[in-house]
């Protein structure tokens, strides 16, 4: 198969969908791979690098797209590069259609197998693609929220984990899995005081195993959420629905009841935010004040460090990638069922029930379409 990585072109995404280690890997299984010209300086690999390990050096974008038989990136394609689809393109990358209808028509248009990271979901409920972005945006959201507490921007001027003598801050995490759990284990690390809230019980158990009295769980519900953060210095919103749209639990009627200067980081920003206040923000511009609370809603958290990401990452969708290269897609998909789940879009069909549900769209089951 010819498998083509570009250059990433996202605000400050520095990540890249393919190291040099992949590129041999995948050539010493027969496969070609077509690499953009510097797509991976950003993440600290030269051309050099990948020219000896058997990529094909690229000019420009729109090449690696006309050559390429499946493209491996990082973040969802831009509205520029839509017109560089092709019928039959396998397109395996970060996709967040949920949030994304732009995005959809066109993939649907340009008759593209999509198969979205996020999406891609193994028998025991795991997110394998997901988990590696997930782990290193939750321990960011920390990071982030006490720089943005500092006063020069925005925040009330406090110290996340105080020093003697003086309060800690109160951290607030919605929702307890990959992104929540690892936020957490920060912000104890840190010193802070943790509440954090999920809707299912055994999860809370498991944290509360976890972290013992270093945190506080609570079941999430309206009413746990609104007086919980009437004290929060710092929330982390971190809820998932795979593939589909976030749900509001941050209600645009609690900003006027919290701190000035309190900081909410919305790390579902990708699949709408689980913030009725949350739009999207760029690494250029992160921040804005809506009644007092400072919003960082920034769509590609861990590209602000992109080697530690692209390596992470790289780990996880590499043998899912190899496997369809392999086989084929429509073979990995009948031999692989977490394949299965990643395709979003096939040759103008959309082929995931949450992101149909999302867009009140006509939903085709995979199977019936490969057989």
């Amino acid at each position: 198969m010819k498998i083509g990585c570009v250059k990433e072109i996202k605000n400050n995404e520095f990540r890249v969908g393919l190291t040099p280690d992949n590129v041999r890997a995948y050539v010493a299984a027969g496969h070609h791979v077509y690499m953009e010209k510097g797509a991976g300086v950003g993440s600290g690999f030269t051309d050099n690098e990948y020219v000896n390990a058997g990529a094909s050096l690229i000019d420009n974008a729109a090449d690696v797209w006309h050559l390429s038989d499946m493209m491996v990136k990082v973040k969802e394609p831009l509205p520029c590069e839509y017109p560089l689809f092709h019928d039959g393109l396998i397109l395996y990358t970060y996709l967040h259609l949920a949030a994304d209808p732009e995005q959809l028509e066109a993939l649907l248009r340009g008759k593209v197998k999509a198969v979205a990271y996020e999406t891609i979901q193994e028998k025991d409920g795991s997110l394998p693609c997901l988990a590696p972005m997930s782990q290193i945006a939750g321990r960011l959201s920390i990071q982030e929220g006490a720089k943005y507490l500092e006063k020069r921007f925005g925040g009330e001027g406090i110290l996340l984990a105080g020093v003697p003598g003086t309060p800690k801050a109160n951290v607030v995490i919605l929702g307890g899995g990959t992104v929540g759990m690892n936020s957490c284990k920060i912000a104890v690390g840190m010193g802070a005081n943790v509440t954090i809230l999920d809707i299912n019980l055994k999860r809370l158990e498991e944290l509360d195993n976890m972290f013992g009295a270093h945190i506080q769980t609570l079941v999430s519900s309206d009413s746990n959420i609104e007086r919980v953060l009437k004290d929060a210095d710092l929330v982390i919103g971190s809820v998932l629905i795979p593939g589909g749209s976030t749900p509001k639990l941050f209600k645009r009627k609690y900003l006027s009841e919290m701190k000035d200067g309190a900081v909410f980081v919305d790390v579902a920003i990708d699949q709408g935010g689980c913030g009725e206040s949350s739009r999207v923000t760029t690494h250029d511009d992160p921040v804005y004040i809506e009644e007092g609370v400072v919003h960082y809603c920034v769509g590609n958290m861990p590209g602000a460090v992109p080697r530690t990401s692209t390596i992470a990452l790289t780990n996880a969708t590499f043998r899912y990638g190899l496997q369809i290269a392999s086989e084929g897609l429509e073979e990995a998909c009948r031999n692989h069922e977490a394949i299965a789940k990643g395709v979003n879009c096939y040759m103008g069909k959309l082929t995931n029930q949450n992101v149909a549900s999302a867009h009140d769209m006509e939903y085709t089951d995979l199977n019936s379409l490969i057989g």
